[in-house]
């Protein structure tokens, strides 16, 4: 019998030439072929935004960023990154004590409360206009249909054609 060379225990020829099972090595396979456009989760299409929404309201944050944005701008004119101030505003608003933040704070709570006013007039709007659209959206002859067969009675187009065809030719008798 042959052995190895190197360190280990020694092999005979059959272990050598004995195919190796790969899930037991822990080699990976390349994984099957697969249809791509299966694999993919479609994308949903985004609801057009309403214009007449309200926007909502900046948190305390932004209200105080409004404000170093225009003392920021003065003491260095020649910063032209946004990421320079909003960095700077950061490192400030963390910096400040609740006391300091208490004012931008108060302002944010006045907007969030002028914005919920106008959301509720908004949705109250908006549920008035959705009401009036369901019976739009179906035919008259969908609403007729309906009542029709709610009465028992179902009148095809066919023979609709026949009566007036009858009625024709009984005027021409006369």
């Amino acid at each position: 019998m042959k052995t190895a060379k190197g360190k280990g225990t020694a092999r005979t020829t059959k272990e050598v030439l004995k195919p190796t099972d790969d899930r037991k090595v822990g080699k990976r396979k390349a994984p099957a072929i697969v249809d791509k456009s299966s694999k993919r989760p479609t994308k949903k299409e985004k609801a057009k935004k309403d214009p007449n929404k309200p926007k909502r309201p900046p948190s305390a944050f932004f209200v105080f960023l409004e404000e170093f944005r225009l003392t920021f701008k003065k003491e260095h004119p020649t910063v032209k990154a946004v990421s320079a101030v909003g960095k700077a505003g950061g490192q400030k608003w963390k910096s400040m004590s609740n006391a300091e933040k208490a004012p931008y704070e108060a302002k944010a709570a006045k907007r969030k409360v002028e914005y919920e006013k106008l959301m509720n007039a908004y949705n109250k709007k908006q549920d008035t206009t959705d009401d009036g659209d369901e019976e739009s959206d179906r035919s008259k002859s969908e609403v007729n249909d309906e009542e029709n067969e709610a009465s028992g009675e179902e009148v095809h187009e066919d023979e609709e054609e026949e009566d007036d065809e009858e009625e024709e030719d009984d005027e021409d008798d006369d």
